[in-house]
């Protein structure tokens, strides 16, 4: 038994629904569909489907046999592309993970480009702020932004994000414009905490040597970048954004910038993944392009055009 094409029989029959389905999609008999997954069965002394005059269901160990299947038949493919002329047109499912801040601000209005030089691509984009298992939830890719823990996954630094200080016009308008940071003492934030360990973060301003580390007062916390942009924009407390999200509102005068003379510490941005991801071609054309979004942004602490 071939045992590659077993597993590709397999997977199909799974996907199909049924062994006539996946014949015919495989353009195989019938009979040699269900002779390689009996054989697999023998082979694994496991039953992997359910099989009724009516329907084929998978069992328990079938579906988890199913997962692997499907990320070793993905890993074969891309090992081959990798060596191919194939990796200049990749194809399959990208699945990544990013940011929703980043995703609405960056990837998604840009993706349309992405697709038209990379049609064959079928991006499964996971938003959140949670940080995930890359190799247990089976995630190809994701963008993270600050220090990386060390994990073993292979890292590439795709640029710097900056932070501006703002407020909406109603806030503001209720609570006066601090001048100083230490005026935010008398002010209400909204925070952001970490979804993994619950630390709220500080905020950091920077002038002229001058550097001050504020632990604002709020009565308000989150730990979702979209959810936190809304309550800025509510005016529920003065926020620290990300300029790739706040300048829209900024032009839009939804939201006003305070403290223009104060820096805070820009965030270094990487696309992490494992590292049997590093030879596949759709993985590098991905963080090519997301790359190149970064290199569009303008420097932190050069003026915009």
């Amino acid at each position: 038994m071939n045992k590659l094409q077993a597993m590709e029989v397999f997977v199909q029959v799974v996907d199909a629904g049924g062994f006539t389905r996946a014949a015919e999609n495989l353009q195989l008999p019938k009979a040699t569909v269900s002779t390689l997954v009996q054989g697999l069965e023998q082979a694994l002394a496991v039953k992997l489907l359910h099989r009724t005059t009516r329907q084929v269901n998978v069992t328990s160990d079938g579906a988890a046999y199913y997962e692997r299947c499907v990320r070793i038949l993905s890993d074969v493919k891309e090992a081959e592309e990798s060596l191919s002329h194939n990796r200049l047109s990749p194809s399959g499912r990208l699945r990544i993970d990013v940011s929703t801040g980043l995703a609405n601000a960056m990837l998604i209005p840009k993706l349309p480009d992405f697709f038209a030089r990379y049609p064959d691509i079928r991006v499964d984009m996971g938003c959140g702020d949670r940080p995930v298992d890359l190799i247990e939830e089976g995630v190809d890719l994701a963008i993270r932004g600050g220090v990386l823990p060390d994990s073993g996954l292979i890292a590439r630094r795709l640029g710097m994000i900056e932070f501006v200080t703002c407020a909406s016009p109603a806030y503001l308008a209720k609570h006066g414009r601090p001048s100083h940071p230490n005026d935010l003492l008398r002010h209400r934030c909204v925070n952001y905490f970490s979804s993994k360990t619950g630390k709220v973060y500080d905020w950091d301003f920077s002038r002229d040597g001058e550097t001050l580390n504020i632990a604002t007062p709020a009565s308000l916390a989150v730990n979702d970048s979209t959810v936190y942009t809304s309550a800025g924009l509510t005016g529920l407390g003065i926020v620290q954004m990300a300029t790739v999200v706040a300048d829209p509102l900024i032009a839009s005068g939804q939201i006003e910038v305070i403290l223009p003379d104060w820096t805070t510490e820009p965030l270094p941005v990487h696309a992490v993944y494992p590292q049997n991801r590093h030879l596949s071609a759709k993985v590098r054309v991905f963080v090519e392009w997301v790359a190149d979004l970064f290199v569009a942004l303008p420097e932190p602490g050069k003026p915009k055009d």
